[in-house]
């Protein structure tokens, strides 16, 4: 078995090669992402991506057929962005994707942007508190890291 067919093994392992692949697909279009950021309403999207110009988009993952009809709260995903998309993998059945949103389709290695969202600007209030939660927690998983890092380097002194 190829390395690159491990992702398929689980829903789990499936989604996390799915958000790699649109990681860096949003990277090649100099959008910054992170994952499993909380939204103003207590939801969580899968990925949250801020553009060099300020846009936001939200990308939802999908592991499966399952997975898509068993969740009805991406709706509220988007009064939180300026475009909305669900990212599945190259054999996820595309005509289930509703029409109102785009469409990713991703491995762990890239993705290609399927059918482009249309764009619903979000009022200037709601773009600052959602940059600077974008911020706050990136700068808070850098601290982790740093730290993380660390503690790993110290523990091998002893």
């Amino acid at each position: 078995m190829r390395p690159e067919d491990n992702f398929m093994k689980t829903p789990a392992l499936r989604a996390q090669g799915i958000a790699r692949g649109v990681l860096r697909l949003l990277q090649a279009h100099d959008f910054s992402g992170l994952q499993e950021m909380s939204l103003g309403n207590g939801r969580r999207a899968d990925i949250v991506a801020l553009g060099r110009d300020g846009e936001i988009r939200i990308i939802e993952i999908k592991s499966s057929v399952a997975d898509f009809r068993s969740d009805s709260k991406w709706p509220d995903y988007q009064p939180f962005c300026d475009r909305m998309y669900f990212a599945v993998a190259e054999d996820f059945p595309q005509a289930l994707i509703p029409a109102g949103t785009g469409l990713i389709v991703a491995d762990p290695y890239g993705g290609a942007i399927i059918r482009e969202a249309p764009e619903q600007k979000l009022a200037a209030a709601r773009r600052k508190a959602i940059c600077l939660r974008f911020a706050r927690l990136a700068a808070s998983r850098l601290l982790d890291q740093d730290l993380k890092l660390r503690l790993d380097s110290s523990s091998g002194d002893a």
